[in-house]
């Protein structure tokens, strides 16, 4: 069984973006509709830029699936960039007769465009800036919809929702289930509180006409899992290592916490665990789920919730103070068409990096060649661990 993992390829304005993921288990259906929907979800949100106006992200399977069913080989992904046609001269792979493209010399601070330069040796910045765009999302989220698929199969649910846009907070909602988030993608920045968003959106609108990019903050919840997952023997194996690393290397997040971390740290510690009881009926379980889903470095069968902070994006539309790489002279930053917030987005993408991760997890815990190989290891599983 080969493990599974995941790997994308492309740039922002080239041909398109690749994703291709391998240990996949044969036979899981996999649902065309339910892909290309992530990837619309992930262009969702107030407050994003014209690029949107231009693509339509839909998922193009080019290995790894026949009629609809899994074959176990390595699944190959394409999401098409329909702005090449605009940038074909600027982005071709190969050399155009009678062009050359302008370098770009001009860094944006918080953006990989000058530590970018320096690393690989480019005076182009656009080298760089072009794979550091997190227009790569798209092919994350292509990826993790294929996770998705599989975790669906086994009977987990993610989903998130966004808590707060620069000042504006939204109400904290507990004990939240899948149900509550019925509707999440109608809301035009993807929260719980209806008061909130309201206010985030006038948010947006007004740092918006001041030239301003703004941040915020989403929590992911997956439901449904089983105890067990990820392991506290080796560093590597801790799940919420692996999932702070994953959510963390999406474009512009700047923080990661696993359930009310950030809180716990300022309680005594009566205060900051989730006490066991047992019951006939339940079996073991806690009343509070501060620790998020894990201890130890494992799901605890309770709901998993991943933080998240994103910073305001690095292009704005009113540049900052930068230097010309080329003549070391002061230069405003490079302007290119850009959002006002991707906070929304964000959270989607951080969803496809959660379920690829719990996917493994997955598939590390129950082998399997085929989908009823791994449903039929959880069974065997949670017949053993209901038993004691």
């Amino acid at each position: 069984m080969t493990a599974f993992r995941f790997t994308t390829a492309g740039e922002s304005h080239g041909p398109g973006l690749t994703a291709i993921v391998e240990g996949v288990p044969a036979g899981l259906q996999l649902d065309r509709e339910a892909l290309d929907r992530d990837m619309a979800r992930r262009q969702l949100g107030h407050g994003r830029g014209g690029r949107m106006r231009i693509e339509t992200d839909t998922v193009e399977v080019r290995s790894g699936l026949r009629h609809g069913r899994t074959l176990g080989s390595p699944i190959a992904l394409l999401v098409a960039n329909r702005d090449y046609k605009n940038w074909e001269d600027r982005m071709n792979p190969w050399p155009v007769k009678d062009f050359e493209p302008e370098e770009v010399h001009l860094p944006r601070p918080g953006h990989a465009d000058l530590v970018g330069s320096q690393k690989y040796g480019f005076t182009d910045i656009r080298n760089v800036l072009e794979r550091a765009s997190a227009r790569e999302t798209a092919a994350r989220v292509a990826a993790g919809g294929v996770a998705r698929g599989f975790l669906t199969a086994l009977g987990v649910e993610v989903h998130s929702h966004v808590s707060r846009i620069a000042s504006v907070v939204a109400a904290e909602r507990e004990n939240l289930t899948p149900a509550d988030f019925a509707g999440i993608d109608d809301d035009p920045v993807r929260t719980l509180d209806p008061d909130a968003s309201k206010e985030m959106v006038a948010e947006i609108n007004r740092l918006r006409k001041a030239n301003e990019s703004l941040g915020g903050t989403f929590e992911v919840l997956a439901f449904g899992l089983v105890p067990g997952l990820g392991s506290h023997v080796s560093w590597e194996d801790r799940l919420d290592g692996r999932l702070a690393g994953a959510v963390a290397s999406i474009q512009s997040i700047k923080g990661v916490a696993i359930g009310e971390a950030w809180d716990v740290a300022t309680r005594p510690g009566s205060e900051a665990h989730d006490e066991i009881f047992w019951s006939e009926v339940d079996g073991y379980f806690r009343e509070t789920n501060r620790a998020g889903g894990l201890e130890g470095g494992m799901t605890n069968g309770q709901p998993l919730s991943v933080r998240a902070a994103i910073k305001p994006i690095s292009t704005l539309t009113k540049p900052l103070r930068s230097v010309d790489t080329e003549t070391h002279q002061p230069a405003q930053a490079l302007r290119e068409r850009t959002d006002s917030t991707v906070v929304p987005a964000a959270a989607v993408v951080a969803e496809a990096m959660v379920c690829l991760v719990l996917a493994r997890a997955y598939r590390e815990k129950f082998g399997g060649d085929h989908i009823d190989d791994v449903l039929g290891a959880i069974d065997a599983y949670k017949a053993r661990i209901d038993a004691r």
